[in-house]
């Protein structure tokens, strides 16, 4: 009885980490037969977890979503990392998780274990998030995204761009990824047959999930990557190249991946592409980085800086412009 315990307690894991499984996967995974492993589903089933499966030589079993939730299985780093997640919830970019983010932190607390409790409350009593400015997004789209992207659904919603212009977007959702501050969702636009980043805070229209999807290839450097290129530089209508006389690792401590995309030369140099609204936005940049640099491109951005230095000697050495 104890070893059936503890195997419904694999089975039950297994299910909550990969949505579904073939019956041959799960089979060889708990070391049992393929009759042994229907025993086990019907008894997960009995306790109340709803357990699909599909016959058939290509058949398998995919856990549902049932009329209660069933209880979890965490290891331990799971469960901290649940617990300082639910902490920062409370004051991060998803609206209307507050109030529930609390409550299901109170919750795990009373069940955690003492040594894992006193690692949560240092770090709950040692981090604190500023506050939020930026634009915030509901839970809910959050979540409608996140099941597309999981399940491989397309979606159709309403859209309007970085200078106002409303759209209707049909896409092959991908990942959503979070730069710190805003959420992207990084899909495939069927209507431009391209990759495409989409901002969460702009997606306006009701979302509407359709047709499954076959996945495709990541774009270069995968997702995060695709989307900090596109964040940079992107949008902007004036791009910039820039060499920086310092090595990645230090670019990247004054350098965060929604302000540009950082590539390695040397060990002493790298490169830093980034987009701006203006040429002046991008001159006030890089008199603030605290590097040596050298522009490479656009020569528009050499004669503008040429011109702010010729305005910053004179107002130093008090000249006037001939």
């Amino acid at each position: 009885m104890l070893e059936t315990s503890a195997r419904l307690l694999r089975l039950l894991a297994l299910f909550q980490a990969q949505r579904y499984w073939s019956g041959e996967e799960l089979s060889e995974r708990l070391e049992v037969t393929p009759r042994t492993l229907r025993r086990d589903v019907d008894r997960l089933r009995s306790l109340g977890y709803p357990v699909n499966s599909t016959s058939g030589a290509a058949g398998g079993y995919q856990l549902g979503s049932g009329a209660t939730l069933p209880p979890l299985l965490l290891d331990d780093e799971e469960a901290v990392a649940v617990a300082v997640s639910l902490r920062t919830a409370a004051s991060g970019t998803v609206t209307g998780i507050e109030e529930a983010s609390v409550r299901a932190l109170a919750k795990l607390q009373q069940v955690l274990p003492s040594r894992l409790r006193n690692r949560v409350t240092a770090l709950q009593s040692f981090i604190l998030p500023l506050a939020n400015a930026g634009p915030t997004v509901d839970a809910e789209t959050l979540s409608v995204i996140a099941g597309a992207c999981r399940d491989y659904q397309k979606l159709a919603f309403g859209y309007h761009s970085r200078d106002g212009v409303a759209s209707t977007r049909d896409v092959e959702p991908h990942r959503l990824v979070h730069t710190g501050r805003r959420w992207y969702l990084a899909a495939w636009d069927l209507g431009r047959n391209n990759w495409r980043t989409f901002r969460v805070d702009r997606i306006e229209s009701r979302i509407a999930t359709g047709q499954r999807f076959a996945p495709r290839q990541p774009p270069e450097g995968g997702y995060a990557a695709y989307v900090s290129r596109s964040v940079a530089s992107a949008p902007y209508p004036h791009r910039a190249r820039i060499i920086l006389h310092v090595p990645l690792d230090t670019a990247a401590e004054r350098v965060p991946p929604g302000a540009g995309v950082l590539k390695t030369i040397d060990e002493h140099t790298c490169e830093l592409q980034m987009g701006a609204s203006s040429l002046d936005h991008l001159c006030v940049y890089l008199a603030l980085i605290g590097f040596e640099f050298e522009v490479r491109e656009p020569p528009e951005l050499v004669e503008r800086l040429r011109g702010l230095a010729e305005r910053f000697t004179r107002a130093v050495t008090g000249t006037q412009p001939a």
